[in-house]
């Protein structure tokens, strides 16, 4: 439920069966419940109405043919538990792929090939923060540099650093926050021009 948290995942085909089944265990053993309990790692959404509409992403994405590899539906019981969710067999043109889900279900896609994926992952009106994640570190800045995202992390994700300026582009927000364009901003130039003395 943060705005940075990645919303989409794309996997080269020749992994990705390996790639998905890891993430699923992962989400299965995830601990969701009161996040003040020790151990609990996922909380509950934070409203009805973003309840609400998590479900309605993994119900369409379940209508339009998505296989839900771990979690899929909410918690029975009181409050707004969610699993971790994890789905393959989406698209682009799906709502869980082309919309913000700000909850915790991850549809994750094959890729053939660099030059696919990075027009598909460029394919969007959003572009706060992307990440890039590869044992070629050379090939990752590559794709990294092509990325259209306010910021790029190389096999990591949501770190931020008050020194490091941090915004999107796109539809993503203007204008950066953190770093030397924070204090731009919070400062008003004043200019005071002088003619020159005659001689």
């Amino acid at each position: 439920q943060v705005c940075i948290a990645i919303k989409r995942a794309y996997v080269h085909k020749d992994i990705f069966d390996q790639v998905t089944g890891h993430l699923a265990e992962l989400a299965k053993n995830a601990k969701v419940g009161d996040g003040f309990a020790k151990g609990v790692q996922f909380g509950p959404i934070n409203n009805r109405m973003q309840f609400d509409k998590v479900k309605s992403l993994v119900e369409d994405a379940k209508k339009n043919g998505a296989k839900v590899l771990a979690g899929g539906a909410p918690l029975e019981g009181n409050g707004y538990f969610f699993p971790p969710t994890i789905l393959t067999g989406v698209a682009e043109g799906t709502r869980i792929v082309d919309e913000e889900q700000f909850g915790p279900v991850l549809p994750v896609m094959p890729y053939s090939t660099i030059d696919e994926v990075v027009e598909r992952a460029n394919n969007s009106e959003y572009g706060l923060g992307a990440s890039v994640w590869s044992t070629n570190l050379e090939r990752a800045q590559e794709v990294a540099d092509r990325l259209h995202a306010g910021t790029v992390w190389i096999n990591k994700h949501s770190e931020l650093s008050p020194n490091i300026p941090f915004g999107g582009c796109k539809e993503s927000g203007i204008g950066k926050q953190m770093g030397d364009f924070t204090l731009e901003g919070h400062t008003e130039a004043k200019i005071v021009r002088m003619a020159k003395a005659k001689l």
